[in-house]
């Protein structure tokens, strides 16, 4: 699908203009944007408009390019990245850029892009030329990063809250997943970052300089998206740092607690031992109160170890591990 609007000399905006119109002389400058375009659309690429087989190469390209920007006689080719909402996948958007045309690629659909096909109708910024529609379709891919950056937040947020008082398991579960889409993002803006830095620096692209504050907007959101990615990143990082070391502690505190009936049992059990053993000549087996007597021999060695245990301070240490685990929440 093609489809094509222009501004006249006298300022008139018009609508799906036919392509053999463009070459009228009262044409100022026009905006054809391919969508999901054909085989047969996608060779005007080089049949009609005479772009380079480059920047023609890397349209037709099923592989996701780099955002960049290359100089060619007569225009300008950008590669920018839109990005998916919900599994933060990068789609390309390939824009060729002059004083008399912007030509916008799409391979898939974008909707910020079609949104801005609709405002184009209204907004008289739109007059302004190519250069402003250039700024317009960056803005809006780049304005619809914020959304998942913002919901990432939500969830690092209610990771560290715990009001459902999840367990430690799925928690570390879930801030790994939200690792790995912080990354994704980061690999989307932080290119983008750089293709705005270039953008604005470059002398290039003098055709900019009215727009120039435009693009800096950008560069400024740009910037923020990147900070803030950077502090989810370390945010989450040392949450998880805090829940694994809590589940260290409580694992310590389980071992410590198995430790200590297993020490106190390991007597008990060794002179339960001795007494089970199948020899016919133990003296002890045949006092009239020695059952008694060994029994109360073994509870005091129990109670004796127990509080010796308690003087040591381990069930105090282990009392401070439980609160801590209650403190924040963690079942």
């Amino acid at each position: 699908m093609i489809r094509i609007c222009a501004i006249r000399d006298n300022g008139e905006f018009l609508m799906d203009v036919k392509l053999k119109e463009l070459k009228n002389k009262q044409i100022k400058w026009y905006w054809i944007d391919f969508i999901n375009p054909t085989s047969e659309e996608s060779k005007l690429l080089s049949s009609y408009f005479k772009f380079h087989p480059l920047p023609v190469e890397d349209c037709l390209d099923e592989f996701i390019q780099r955002p960049k920007v290359d100089f060619y006689e007569g225009y300008n080719f950008l590669v920018l990245h839109a990005i998916h909402q919900e599994n933060l996948s990068p789609y390309e958007v390939d824009v060729f850029v002059s004083e008399q045309f912007i030509v916008t690629y799409q391979q898939k659909t974008i909707r910020n892009l079609n949104n801005l096909w609709e405002r184009i109708r209204k907004d008289e910024g739109f007059r302004e030329g190519p250069y402003y529609v250039l700024h317009a379709v960056v803005d809006s891919l780049v304005d619809d990063y914020f959304p998942p950056v913002y919901r990432l937040e939500d969830q690092i947020n209610s990771i560290e809250d715990n009001t459902d008082n999840e367990s430690i398991h799925n928690l570390i579960e879930r801030l790994f997943d939200i690792r790995a889409d912080l990354s994704r993002l980061r690999r989307t803006v932080v290119p983008m970052s750089d293709l705005l830095y270039r953008i604005v620096h470059s002398e290039r692209l003098s055709h900019l300089k009215e727009h120039r504050h435009y693009f800096d907007d950008v560069y400024d959101h740009l910037l923020k998206l990147s900070e803030m990615l950077e502090s989810y990143r370390d945010f989450s990082s040392d949450i998880r740092d805090s829940y694994l070391s809590v589940n260290s502690n409580t694992m310590n505190s389980i071992m410590m607690t198995l430790t200590v009936i297993t020490t106190i049992f390991m007597p008990l059990t060794f002179i339960a031992g001795i007494y089970g053993m199948n020899f016919e000549y133990m003296p002890e087996l045949h006092w009239h109160y020695g059952y008694f007597i060994v029994l109360g021999f073994m509870g005091a060695i129990a109670l004796f170890m127990f509080f010796y245990f308690q003087a040591k301070g381990w069930f105090k240490l282990g009392r401070m591990r439980e609160r801590k685990k209650r403190k924040i929440n963690i079942r």
